[in-house]
């Protein structure tokens, strides 16, 4: 069993940011925070400082694995699923028992955030290209600060949370899964 800790969510109310304030998380776009997520995973769980995470795609180039070895043993495995087709499948291997994941980041769109139907398009209704590649070169170029160290998420978690190690903190970003029992009154979803 794999928590995720949310921890370095942030609230934030737009006129407190200033020019600098602007920073992003590790990755090469601007999707969840698996990158993140798997250093500090790595670190905090086997004592392993991973400084370059390898995708590796699997059926496509929207469903990718990332996997951390010790000790020539497989230790950590997260992945990246992106779009519907991806997540149907993964929800289908989820309900097989074959799918074995610590964390999987799911994103709807296609391509991942900055490919979303949000963004600017052509006229005949596709993905710019183009643009997409600048957003990505304006996303790259934002300097990188990790969560934990960023002034707002401390100050959220003193004024906020109570600190650190509180019980707020544990009820309000820790998440335990477990196994949930169907019974026949449940709906169906046939994926």
């Amino acid at each position: 069993n794999f928590g995720v800790d949310l921890s370095f969510c942030c609230f934030l109310r737009f006129d407190e940011i200033k020019e600098g304030d602007v920073v992003r998380h590790d990755g090469k776009r601007s999707d969840g925070y698996l990158e993140h997520i798997f250093k500090h995973a790595a670190k905090e769980l086997f004592g392993m400082d991973v400084k370059e995470i390898t995708y590796k795609a699997l059926k496509n180039k929207d469903f990718q694995e990332v996997t951390l070895e010790k000790d020539g043993e497989t230790v950590l495995r997260f992945a990246a699923a992106y779009g519907f087709r991806n997540i149907q499948n993964m929800v289908l291997k989820l309900k097989k028992g074959k799918f074995l994941y610590h964390f999987v980041e799911v994103l709807a769109c296609p391509g991942g955030c900055l490919n979303g139907k949000g963004q600017a398009q052509t006229e005949d209704g596709k993905p710019d290209k183009a643009l997409l590649n600048q957003m990505e070169e304006v996303y790259a170029a934002i300097p990188v600060r990790l969560p934990e160290t960023n002034m707002h998420v401390q100050k959220m978690y003193q004024d906020w949370l109570e600190g650190m190690d509180s019980k707020k903190v544990q009820e309000t970003l820790h998440t335990k899964y477990s196994a949930v029992n169907q019974t026949a009154s449940n709906l169906d979803i046939k994926w």
